[in-house]
Formats: structure tokens, sequence, C-alpha cells
């Protein structure tokens, strides 16, 4: 499989139309068409499902899709790495889980463009899927994410712990409680997270339990899953959420760990004073502040993902 031909896929998978898709590629349909039909042939399958408003993956697409999506971000990074040493440039590629507003971030940033003003950090922001944030896969250096996971073959260091509560609609009976035991939540529905997360993590978030639920990838389908459909979720506590959204502190509930973590050996100079780095921003702890409307004692929670 050649790269291009893998963008092709990914930009029909995506606009799930080819002219929609040769338009973005700036390229005729005919040749899209061809090179998909090459594709096909040489996975063996179909791809897609074509009709006359467009087309859906097939299943072996939806799989593909996946995998090609990291080999062409793996690709990029390559790229960007090869240039970067031959114009003499220091580049480090650090995973973010989730989203990036955790004030220890931006202590993060701010202390690292003082103190390694000349390397030039490159973000990948990831889903609640992988919390390596793609360290595995090799497209980063470094994640700033949340344990545990397994940590087999990587280096760990703990930057901050955090407590942890339920995420619940405001109006929900439980939302006005100064505390809760996860047991009192036996009986309610959870969010999952797709077949093939790292069992530790899906683990923890479902408090050890199997739970049933919808299955989320982002911080905000586990927001939404929870407005829409009564669900309950666990996130760390600390950051605003929406008026219609209430967290209440789990009194039985391990805290969460935010981490930086590095494939052990990597021998990139880079990435030890950027840990360095991270211990000091993340050492001031962030507040837990109450939610300050009608609804009772419940907290305000950073999103999940947060680091």
């Amino acid at each position: 499989m050649e790269l291009r031909t893998l963008r092709y896929f990914v930009a029909v998978a995506e606009e799930l139309h080819f002219g929609r898709a040769a338009t973005r590629l700036h390229m005729s349909q005919p040749p899209l068409s061809r090179a998909i039909q090459r594709l096909e042939g040489e996975v063996g399958a179909l791809l897609f499902v074509r009709s006359p408003v467009g087309v859906t993956l097939t299943p072996v697409g939806a799989v593909l899709l996946e995998e090609a999506r990291d080999l062409l971000d793996h690709a990029d990074r390559v790229r960007t790495r090869v240039s970067g040493a031959a114009s003499g440039a220091a580049t480090l590629t650090v995973g973010i889980l989730g989203d990036g507003t955790d004030p220890g971030v931006a202590r993060l940033a701010a202390a690292h463009r003082q103190s390694r003003p000349g390397v030039d950090i490159r973000i990948r922001d990831t889903d609640l899927t992988d919390p390596t944030c793609g360290l595995r896969a090799g497209l980063v250096d470094i994640a700033l994410t949340r344990a545990p996971f397994d940590e087999t073959a990587l280096t760990v260091r703990t930057l901050r712990t955090d407590p942890v509560g339920v995420v619940l609609r405001a109006d929900d009976p439980l939302a006005g409680r100064d505390g809760l035991r996860l047991a009192e939540l036996g009986d309610r529905r959870w969010f999952q997270f797709p077949p093939g997360t790292d069992p530790l993590w899906q683990a923890y978030w479902n408090s050890g339990e199997p739970r049933e639920g919808p299955v989320v990838r982002a911080v905000q389908e586990c927001l939404q899953a929870v407005l829409w459909n009564g669900t309950v979720g666990l996130a760390p506590l600390g950051h605003d959420l929406p008026p219609e959204l209430a967290v209440v502190p789990l009194t039985d509930m391990p805290p969460s760990r935010v981490v930086a973590v590095w494939n052990t050996g990597d021998t990139n100079p880079l990435i030890r004073p950027f840990v360095d780095t991270a211990t000091a921003a993340y050492r001031h702890p962030t507040p837990v502040r109450a939610r300050g409307h009608g609804h009772g004692h419940g907290h305000r929670a950073k999103s999940l993902g947060s680091d």
C-alpha cells in the first residue's frame, strides 16, 4: 500500500463521497475511483458500499481507516523529524490526552518556552481510547496523560494526583450530595470505551466493575452522554463544566494520577529536560472549586482527559 493511496482512501472515508473527496484532494474523480479499486484489490475486500448519493464504509473499511490514520500520522512525524534533523532544528512531539485546558499544561508551555526556546514542540491531541497517546505506535516522543495503563516498556513520572468525582446532570437527585460511594451508583448506566482499549484504563474509569452504557471516544462524548441519557461517569475534580452538569466527589475512589510517560530506553536528549520542566510546572495543585449555583454541593470537574 502506498501512502498516497491511503491518503486517497482516508479522504473518501471522511467525506463519504467520491466527488467531494476528489475536490479536497485537488484531483479528478476517475483516477481517485481507480486508486480505490486498486486498493480494494490489494486488500481483497470491498472498502465502501457505493450508492447514487454517496458511499458508506464496510466493516473492513472501518478497520483500515483506523489503521491508515495512525500510519499516516506516523509517516508525517517521520517526515517532520527527518526534516528537523536535516535543518538542525530540535523537535519534540508531545501527546496530550483529551484536552489541554489543565492549568498545568499552560504553566508547562510557558516554562518550556523560557528554558528551551530552541526546541519546537509538536502537539498531538488524542482521544480516550489510547491513554499513551500514540506512544507505543511511535506517533509521539512523550505523553502527558493519566494513569493507570499497561506500563510495560514505558517509563512513567507522576506529576500530580487529583481526586475523582462522578459526573451527573445537575437535576439528578444525587447531584446535591456532598459525597458519594461507588456502591450507590451500582444501578446506573456508565459510559464505556471501545473494545481493545487498555484494560487497566477501562477498569479504572469503570471502578473495576463490568458496566453497561454508551461507547465513547472523547471527553465531549462523555459529557453529552450524561446530558442526553443520564449516563454517569467519572472525572477528576477541578475544571469548570456547563451549569447543566455537576460532579460529586467519590469518597472511596482512588485519585487520578497525571503522568508524563515515554518509551523506556529512548535516547532522545529532549525528553529528560522536558520531564524535569513538567515536574516543576505541575507541582502547584489545581484548586477544587464549588459549583456556585443552586444545586447543592456538587463540584465542577476537569475533563476526564485533562492533564
